[in-house]
């Protein structure tokens, strides 16, 4: 399921779905339960969860202490002799009356939870969220900026070559960030294979579905940062998707989306331009620390057996068409996705920056015009 396999007890709490997304010092002793609500519909659902189990407890103690009392005290050893009947209407009455009372008091509870979870009319914001492989990308549609999302546990943890952080697999370079007490309608959708937006703490899990949209919503009650993942088995690093969401005062948030804004009109790039090479190289550079770095590594070694060395590779050296071939389409059967969500001049700048990092010294430079014709 992902390229290094996580350590048993790990896996177990996050199977588990409870508190393994929070500080396991914080809630050590309930590891068994759900994380802490920290919005209505949670609670409600947690709620509805030990309504429903209470309800099964004393089904099975009902059931189970009346079969074993008949065939305790009516045993053949004891002198019994087995009744005989047939048809019995008040018999038939009771055990289908009881059981249609049993679902009545349990479809209430559920469906009224249900029909809050989907209410996702009148929203103060709209965050729309993309699944990719591997990593979410965030687009604030009244606000107007957008980022992605991802994993952010350094290679060597993941290598057993350095002690795993408290949050190993669970922490994001841009976390998504929210007002407190802010009704926010998340738009979700998925650009290549299934994949599933879930925050337990929200009591909000939704499937990201390629070529359609789906929505939820969530009120946080509670300033702090939450922690979820991708749902949804999507490939081989499914299990490097981690879901951040920093839930701040208006006022920190406001803030926030000035400095956000700020950044999407600097980073704002004029179709027409044509950009220098050292331009180019110093954008790609931070265009591959966050999208290829993880694989190729920093230095552009690549890791041995797993991911293609880019430093003297006949793809970074060769033809400029087969090298922006393979950045847009990626490679099929291989861990190469396509990265053609990544915008005309981030892909320049990344090729551009490839061919003349560490020991590749092409002197080429693709122009942001070069990759918009590529895509045609």
């Amino acid at each position: 399921m992902v390229r290094f396999p996580l350590r048993r007890a790990h896996a177990a709490r996050l199977l588990s779905g409870a508190a393994a997304l929070a500080p396991a010092a914080a809630l050590a002793a309930r590891e068994w339960n759900f994380q802490p609500p920290v919005t209505e519909i949670a609670r409600q659902q947690m709620d509805l969860h030990n309504y429903i189990m209470w309800i099964c407890l004393v089904i099975f103690v009902g059931v189970f202490g009346v079969m074993f009392y008949s065939i305790f005290k009516h045993r053949k050893s004891a002198g019994h002799q087995a009744a005989q009947f047939h048809e019995n209407t008040l018999v038939e009455v009771v055990w289908t009356v009881i059981p249609f009372l049993i679902l009545l008091f349990m479809a209430y509870p559920a469906t009224r939870t249900i029909l809050a979870y989907k209410d996702t009319s009148s929203p103060d914001m709209t965050v729309k969220v993309t699944g990719y492989q591997w990593k979410w990308s965030y687009d604030y549609l009244q606000e107007g900026f957008g980022f992605y999302s991802n994993l952010k546990t350094p290679l060597a943890q993941i290598e057993n070559r350095e002690p795993k952080g408290e949050h190993y697999l669970l922490e994001v370079d841009n976390p998504m960030v929210v007002p407190v007490d802010t009704k926010v309608r998340v738009l979700i959708t998925a650009n290549d294979v299934l994949h599933a937006w879930w925050v337990p703490a929200f009591g909000i899990k939704q499937d990201a579905i390629p070529g359609f949209v789906r929505d939820g919503w969530f009120r946080a009650e509670k300033i702090g940062t939450y922690r979820g993942q991708c749902a949804e088995l999507c490939g081989k690093e499914h299990g490097y998707m981690p879901i951040v969401v920093e839930v701040v005062s208006k006022d920190d948030f406001a803030k926030w989306a000035a400095a956000q804004k700020q950044k999407t009109a600097a980073a704002a790039d004029d179709p027409g331009r044509d950009w220098s090479l050292k331009e180019l190289v110093a954008r790609g550079e931070q265009v591959y620390a966050a999208n290829c770095a993880a694989c190729h590594q920093a230095t552009g070694k690549g890791v041995p057996n797993a991911f293609p060395a880019l430093d003297g590779s006949k793809v970074a050296t060769g033809p400029k068409g087969d090298h922006v071939a393979i950045v847009l389409h990626g490679k099929p059967n291989t861990a190469m996705a396509s990265f053609a969500q990544l915008s005309d001049t981030d892909l320049a700048a990344v090729v551009t920056y490839t061919r003349n990092a560490w020991g590749n010294a092409t002197g080429e430079a693709l122009q942001p015009s070069d990759i918009r014709a590529a895509r045609k």
